[in-house]
């Protein structure tokens, strides 16, 4: 392939894609007792056992997005847009089977179910956005803040805010 075939082009490297949907399901563990504890407290054990598969839904929706975004990255750009429109048609079709398959199970609250889905989808998405580098230079996940070594470190101790303040090394490496 040429480089005058843009839609050609591999994308080579870890996917930004997959990274963040690993994170998204980092933060989702904190959601799980949240969501556990309304759950319980409006629906009782039923409303549990739905919030807990609603949220398996979600979980695995977002990681196989990014499994998806992967592939098609490796194959190539126009594959990654084909498995990013393709995929979320095939995403939303398997929650639909998802919550078709357990709707009439003795389990299943639907108010619950349902509510998990969505409102976890956007909390989760929202979350994230805050943890998303937006630039072409780090794709993915905003890079942690590092220091610049070339610029001079001010002596906290001469500081007229707090005086009692510990001086920050200026031997920084």
């Amino acid at each position: 392939m040429s480089v005058d075939e843009p839609l050609g082009v591999r994308i080579e490297g870890p996917s930004p894609a997959m990274a963040v949907a690993v994170d998204i399901v980092k933060r989702a563990v904190w959601v799980v007792p949240v969501a556990l504890l309304i759950a319980a407290g409006f629906w009782g054990a039923d409303g549990v056992w739905s919030t807990l598969y609603g949220l398996a839904i979600v979980v695995v929706n977002f990681l196989l997005a990014g499994w998806l975004l992967a592939v098609g990255g490796r194959i190539g750009a126009a594959a990654m847009g084909a498995a990013a429109l393709f995929g979320f048609l095939l995403r939303l079709g398997l929650i639909m089977v998802a919550v078709l398959a357990v709707r009439n199970a003795s389990w299943v609250e639907l108010v619950p179910l349902g509510l998990t889905i969505i409102v976890t989808h956007l909390l989760l998405l929202f979350w994230e956005l805050r943890h998303v580098s937006a630039s072409l230079a780090f794709p993915g996940l905003r890079p942690a803040p590092t220091p610049n070594p070339y610029l001079p470190v001010r002596d906290r101790a001469d500081d007229p805010v707090d005086p009692d303040a510990e001086p920050v090394r200026s031997d920084r490496r």
